[in-house]
Order: structure tokens, then sequence, then C-alpha cells
């Protein structure tokens, strides 16, 4: 992985730097009480950014949209300590089964505070520049496109 080393070492400098990936909010926990917590993690949220912006190429839709709704599922899990719950393992393996197509590269921009996707490749990207074109004559319809 081209990332390791630069997300465990250097990115987390340059991003903190930025005022990237500090996070400051009240939840509840699992015994009903509220807490405030301030979290930092500019390395993880750059990683996670670069990684969403492949699943946005890289996944189809509906795939996308089961997935967020699993996600969600998945921290709850983690959060409140259902590592080992039988949920928790029927997620992951459709988390990982989604993610199999997932690879490419993104450049992100860091400028005061904000991260900026300057660039994304892959080669499992789904999208076609022609297709989500309206400008391009001839060859059929694009709205007939079904992978």
């Amino acid at each position: 992985y081209k990332y390791s080393y630069l997300c465990s070492y250097r990115t987390p400098i340059v991003a903190g730097k930025h005022g990237i990936g500090r996070i400051n909010f009240v939840k509840n926990r699992f015994i009903g009480i509220k807490s405030r917590r301030v979290y930092k993690t500019p390395g993880g949220t750059l990683l996670r950014e670069a990684h969403m912006d492949l699943e946005g190429i890289c996944m189809d839709r509906e795939v996308k949209r089961t997935t967020e709704g699993m996600s969600n599922e998945i921290a709850w899990l983690c959060y409140n300590g259902f590592w080992f719950a039988p949920e928790m393992e029927l997620i992951r393996n459709s988390l990982d089964f989604g993610q199999r197509d997932i690879v490419g590269e993104v450049e992100i921009e860091l400028y005061k505070g904000n991260s900026i996707t300057k660039r994304r490749s892959s080669p499992n990207a789904l999208y076609n520049a022609d297709l989500a074109s309206m400008d391009i004559e001839g060859g059929g319809d694009a709205f007939d496109y079904n992978p």
C-alpha cells in the first residue's frame, strides 16, 4: 500500500498543522449518559476521505447505498463492544465483498482547514466520461447504458 508510510507518519503531521481531523461533539453513551469528546485524527480523516472518493467512482450505486447503512451499524457495534457478535461478522463479510474493487489513487490538497480532492484515478472506475456527457452525438442514448 502506497499510503501506509505517509498516513502513519507524515500525513497526520501535515494535516494536523492544517487543522484537519479535529472532531468535537457530544455523544450518547451506551449506559445512557451524554459525554463530550474531542478527537484528533488528521491521518485517519484524510485516509477516509480518499477512500470514500474512490468508492464514489468504483462502487455501484446500489452497493454504495447499502454499505452506507451497514457502516453506521458497524460503527455502533464497535463503539458498544460487540466486535465478536454474529451480526458483526455478517456485516464485516458483506462490507469486505463490497470493497473488493476499491483501488486507486487520490491526490488531496490541504489549505486552511480544508481538504480538496485534486485528482482521482482507478483501474476499476465505473465512471465513463463519454456516457456522462450530454454533448456527445451519435452512438446511442446515454440513458440506455446498463453495466
